[in-house]
């Protein structure tokens, strides 16, 4: 059975919906880049484990909702929406819930993800961490950022 970009970028965003880091790091390469829809960039495996654990911590539900996908050779295009909850004081309430739409693209090599790219409207998630942040209840920076991750 033949693999496609489209399959491992699938089987990429089951591991992300799983919450399960060490699976999902091993599905990316060394030199892995991650440009989220900022166009901030986080490169290698070490510093991508730091930022999905950030990721999951700060909203412990989010998941990956795909509409469609598809691959032109080493590179797939999945979109969707993108969901979650951020957690204050570890606790999730409706109304720090968040859903946006989005896209990834993904570029594959030697069947790992080389290249990881968001696009996404963040507003509803800023919202969400503007609002707490003005109630007196502030995280620091959000899970990608690279003055999180540097």
């Amino acid at each position: 059975m033949r693999t496609t970009a489209a399959d491992i970028a699938l089987e990429f965003i089951d591991r992300i919906n799983s919450h399960d880091i060490p699976l999902l790091v091993e599905m990316i390469t060394e030199d892995h880049l991650f440009i989220d829809a900022q166009g901030n960039q986080v490169r290698g495996r070490q510093p991508l484990e730091r930022s999905w654990r950030a990721c999951f911590e700060w909203f412990p539900d989010y998941s990956v909702q795909v509409d469609q996908a598809f691959a032109n050779g080493n590179i797939a295009v999945v979109t969707g929406w993108a969901m979650g909850t951020y957690s204050v004081h570890g606790r999730l309430t409706p109304e720090n819930r968040w859903r946006t739409p989005s896209a990834w693209q993904a570029v594959i090599r030697n069947q790992r993800i080389a290249e990881w790219r968001v696009y996404a409207d963040n507003e509803p998630v800023w919202k969400v961490m503007r609002d707490r942040r003005f109630s007196g209840v502030s995280r620091g920076n959000p899970p990608f950022s690279p003055a999180r991750n540097s």
